[in-house]
């Protein structure tokens, strides 16, 4: 990997599309499973290597390549549903002074894609519930059980203890229970 790395901070080119490669699938896949909409993740999955290129001489290599990228992809994620949450806010006060600009549509039946077909029914169910998690339990959640990442990097990736994430893991399972409980 650190070939890649000295490849990469001298800009070549190669290196910088053999990284994409590498690891476009994960970003795309760990940005779907947060934000639940696919324009947006692809958006975001562009935003990540937007940053990494620009980015690549500043890392400072206290963690893995992979680690950092997942972070990056992390925060452009909760960057995103942030501002999603602000602009639902005034498109609701929008509405209510009747002007013209509407909501964001939602997306309630999203299916991740790589949910297999007889499962979408349950899937829907569950990424509903997961969107009503908190957003530090909500990124445990789907980095560890729809990523299947090891906690120890998740713990990395969010700069917190492993101690912390398997706090946030238990919540979160405990919340989803008791959502999906109540859907049914």
């Amino acid at each position: 990997m650190s070939d890649l790395l000295t490849q990469l901070r001298n800009g070549n080119e190669s290196a910088f599309r053999q990284l994409v490669e590498t690891y476009q699938q994960k970003v795309l896949n760990t940005a779907v499973g947060m934000v639940q909409d696919m324009g947006a993740a692809e958006d975001i999955s562009q935003e990540v290597f937007v940053t990494v290129y620009k980015n690549i001489l500043s890392f400072k290599e206290q963690s893995s390549l992979s680690t950092w990228i997942y972070r990056i992809t992390v925060n452009k994620c909760l960057d995103h549903m942030r501002t999603k949450t602000r602009q639902k806010r005034g498109g609701l006060l929008s509405q209510l002074f009747n002007r013209a600009d509407g909501t964001l549509p939602d997306n309630p039946d999203f299916v991740h894609p790589g949910v297999v077909l007889e499962n979408r029914e349950k899937a829907k169910y569950l990424f509903k519930a997961i969107n009503t998690l908190p957003e530090n339990q909500r990124t445990v959640f789907v980095l560890v059980h729809i990523e299947d990442l090891p906690q120890k990097e998740v713990a990395e990736i969010m700069n917190m203890t492993v101690k912390a994430i398997e706090s946030l893991l238990q919540r979160a399972k405990a919340n989803l229970r008791k959502v999906l409980g109540e859907m049914r």
